[in-house]
């Protein structure tokens, strides 16, 4: 039997954590015992101390300041009215994150179309929002919660993703820090989100 990843993983630099999280499994159990589970097939790293995406302007480093929290702690950052599933990484007190971004559905497809109806599956967990309503999240609940909680955790991947198979891109929606290769996607999976990152839409018409 896979053990769930320990807070203790999620200590060290984001950027690595996020890469090495990649192919991993995150399980949603339910009150009745469903399960509800996903590849991760998308994921950003936020490491404020070194990343203007944290760090500029006040609105941003006040929420940056929400991930300074012991690592391996599941937090919530809202964007658009959208809770938007974290896992806090670095030391206590460093401000610095993993946001999964996209899954592929493995298990309890039925629960999560009932929590998400969509009309494509496709559309069911390709986005971070997306993925939080399709496995029926109550940030309220899970926030603060060690990230191998039994209500939500986290398997490791069955072997490292070898890199000719994963993507690496800038990261999406940023404005600050658009040129860092922060996110990380499985490459090919249909489950990636759509979104473009943040180095191609700052590029000129001309260039891409």
């Amino acid at each position: 039997m896979t053990l769930s990843l320990a807070p203790a993983h999620f200590r060290g630099d984001p950027v690595s954590v996020a890469r090495a999280l990649l192919g991993g499994t995150l399980v949603r159990v339910l009150e009745g015992g469903e399960r509800l589970t996903g590849r991760i097939v998308e994921v950003e790293a936020y490491d404020c101390p070194r990343d203007p995406a944290c760090t500029a302007g006040r609105f941003h480093a006040a929420r940056s300041a929400e991930m300074a929290i012991p690592p391996g702690t599941w937090l919530f950052w809202t964007a658009h009215g959208h809770p938007l599933l974290q896992v806090a990484c670095r030391p206590e007190g460093v401000s610095a994150s993993v946001l999964i971004r996209a899954l592929q559905p493995l298990e309890g497809l039925g629960h999560m179309l009932s929590f998400r109806p969509v009309t494509r599956e496709r559309d069911l967990t390709n986005g971070p929002a997306k993925l939080v309503y399709a496995l029926g999240l109550n940030p309220a609940r899970i926030s603060g919660r060690p990230v191998n909680a039994p209500e939500l955790h986290l398997l490791p991947p069955p072997a490292p993703l070898p890199d000719e198979e994963v993507e690496v891109t800038a990261r999406v929606g940023s404005r600050e820090g658009r040129t860092l290769p922060w996110r990380f996607t499985v490459r090919g999976n249909p489950w990636v989100s759509p979104a473009a990152p943040s180095m191609d839409l700052a590029r000129p018409v001309s260039e891409k």
